[in-house]
């Protein structure tokens, strides 16, 4: 599978690989076959789950559980290993920059796809989807040429938050 198709499947379901938010450790350790570090804070309140340039973040309880994750495309401009590793263990190909336009191509040919809405994050635009949690960040800066970062019109981030309800 592309990096786009997988990205476009995210937004469409904020689920990857069958996870998501409030999904256990173990369910986690099940879907993601790639070697991690595990980070938790000093008072044992949180549990962030380094793959690479893919993270996922989790709170205690009877067991951990996710709470949120993000694809960190940004880190692939200066980073190639990370990509063809993640492709040998996750099957999932990913460019070394990833163009919104192409995303948002591929999101339109897939079935059920959600609203975006779009928000100026001071040199990024937030497409954010509500119906699934998930929001990518894209580089709106025009002056930011590929390198060793993304450059104007590139994906920075993909991320899925648990929103908070009003009781």
């Amino acid at each position: 599978m592309t990096g786009i198709e997988f990205l476009a499947s995210f937004l469409r379901t904020g689920r990857l690989y069958g996870i998501g938010i409030g999904s256990t450790l173990g369910e986690v350790d099940r879907a993601v076959r790639h070697r991690f570090v595990d980070v938790v804070d000093e008072e044992g309140a949180s549990l962030r789950r380094d793959y690479g340039f893919v993270e996922f973040s989790f709170n205690p309880g009877d067991e951990w559980v996710m709470s949120g994750c993000s694809i960190e495309l940004h880190r692939l401009a200066s980073g190639r290993a990370m990509a063809k590793e993640w492709a040998r263990t996750m099957k999932v190909e990913f460019p070394r920059y990833v163009a919104w336009e192409a995303v948002r191509e591929e999101l339109a040919r897939v079935p059920g796809a959600p609203e975006l809405r779009v928000g100026d994050q001071g040199g990024f635009l937030e497409h954010r989807a509500e119906a699934t949690g998930v929001s990518v960040i894209v580089v709106d800066d025009e002056e930011e040429g590929r390198g060793r970062h993304a450059g104007h019109g590139d994906v920075w981030s993909v991320s899925l938050w648990a929103s908070v309800r009003a009781k």
